[in-house]
């Protein structure tokens, strides 16, 4: 145990007792659901049933997604597991919920104090624990290797200034990345600067997000909103907005007059927000999570709701991808956009997709914009991508799946092998 580990263990045990109230403010500020405070304090769990079980791990909505789709394969591939999603917002909780193999359950991911961890560990004893993208909690893994579970980093994902930051303090991170028994890249060049401060060989898979499934809409409800509010114009959609790209998008579009926009912002919770904006420039609009029906009058959809993205996707004629704009988000993944034959734009803030993104750029499936001129030149000028484009990304979509399965599979035990 490093200096630094230990320290971090003390700091969680002296946090310990403000935890609960910290909690409840959080949930009074919307940002934690009050009937599952209990889930992050690892009490009141459900039960354990027997057998072996999966625990994946993931932040947020890209993550959660990925890992849903490996639990969906590892349940085709082993019928007998248990699997446990974590996640930690509450966007991430509701997208979850419904989409669950049956084996399967979700909890609020807990918090990364001893007590805690140890709580959450010996309750649901994971023969797997498995953790998306850059997730490292100290405690859980290590409680999880004192319980003698396997440990894998999946769809690993380090930039450059990441891992400048890390290589000062190399030690700590080998102790904590080193745990794992399996760690797979999403890219060359994250392997090649885990693999530098691992001092070992890191495998690149690939990015699991090239293997997700677009999402499905209702073909009876894209008639409708085709009918009722796009009415022949062109529509361009913002999808995964962050705050101050729904300004810029709307600085892009707005010597477009005969368009339908439909605004999709990344946090539904933001509505209100992204509303005012709205108000602000006097643009006549209906917000869907209200329960407003856009008609040909309206010049804004507001998509302040989940699990819709497949739907606005397919109405798209052009698509404006948030996340590029934003200061310290990194992008979001380009593939589902893409993968509809829709033109795309992005903005130059794209680290955590960065060796995607070039190549989808080079390909002329992505184009990068500065500001909202370059915005407003690619969604007027944009051509759909060729259909032997799409075809060429489509063929080693999967790969990366495969080989990250290959890789967690045989950390399971068999059903009914003892340990």
């Amino acid at each position: 145990m490093t200096p630094a580990f230990h320290l971090y263990r003390i700091a969680g045990r002296i946090a310990s007792p403000l935890l609960p109230g910290l909690l409840r403010r959080r949930g009074r500020a919307g940002k934690e659901d009050f009937g599952r405070l209990n889930e992050r304090l690892a009490r009141y769990m459900p039960n354990r049933r027997p057998g072996r079980l999966v625990w994946l791990h993931g932040a947020s909505v890209g993550e959660s997604r990925l890992l849903l789709e490996l639990g969906h394969r590892l349940v085709e591939e082993r019928p007998d597991l248990m699997l446990l999603f974590t996640s930690q917002t509450l966007t991430s909780a509701r997208l979850l919920g419904p989409a669950l193999p049956d084996a399967a359950i979700h909890l609020m991911a807990p918090l990364d104090t001893p007590a805690i961890a140890r709580r959450f560990i010996r309750h649901w004893q994971p023969d797997l624990c498995v953790f998306g993208e850059g997730e490292i909690w100290p405690n859980l893994i290590f409680e999880a290797e004192r319980s003698g579970a396997k440990r894998a980093l999946v769809n690993a994902r380090m930039t450059q200034g990441s891992a400048d930051g890390w290589r000062k303090a190399r030690k700590l991170f080998q102790k904590l990345v080193g745990r794992f028994d399996v760690v797979l890249s999403a890219d060359t060049d994250t392997a090649q600067r885990l693999g530098s401060l691992l001092g070992r060989n890191v495998r690149s898979a690939g990015n699991l997000k090239s293997a997700l499934p677009g999402p499905e809409a209702s073909d009876l409800e894209i008639k409708r909103i085709q009918d009722g509010f796009i009415g022949g114009r062109r529509c361009l959609v913002a999808a995964s907005t962050h705050a101050g790209e729904e300004e810029l998008f709307l600085d892009a579009v707005s010597d477009m007059p005969d368009t339908a926009i439909i605004i999709a912002p990344r946090h539904p919770e933001r509505g209100d927000d992204v509303e005012a904006v709205i108000k602000a420039r006097g643009l006549p609009h209906a917000r869907r999570s209200k329960g407003q029906v856009a008609n040909t009058r309206t010049r804004v959809l507001l998509a302040d709701t989940m699990g819709e993205m497949g739907l606005w996707l397919r109405l798209a004629d052009a698509v404006y991808l948030g996340g590029g704009h934003a200061e310290g988000v990194g992008g979001h993944n380009p593939l589902e956009p893409v993968r509809f034959a829709k033109p795309v734009v992005t903005g130059p803030h794209v680290f955590n997709f960065a060796p995607m993104m070039a190549d989808l750029e080079t390909r002329g499936l992505v184009r990068i914009a500065k500001d909202a001129a370059g915005v407003a030149d690619a969604l007027m000028n944009g051509a759909p991508p060729s259909q032997a484009a799409i075809d060429a990304l489509a063929e080693h979509a999967d790969a990366p799946m495969v080989e990250t399965l290959a890789a967690l599979l045989p950390l399971i035990p068999e059903p009914g092998l003892l340990q």
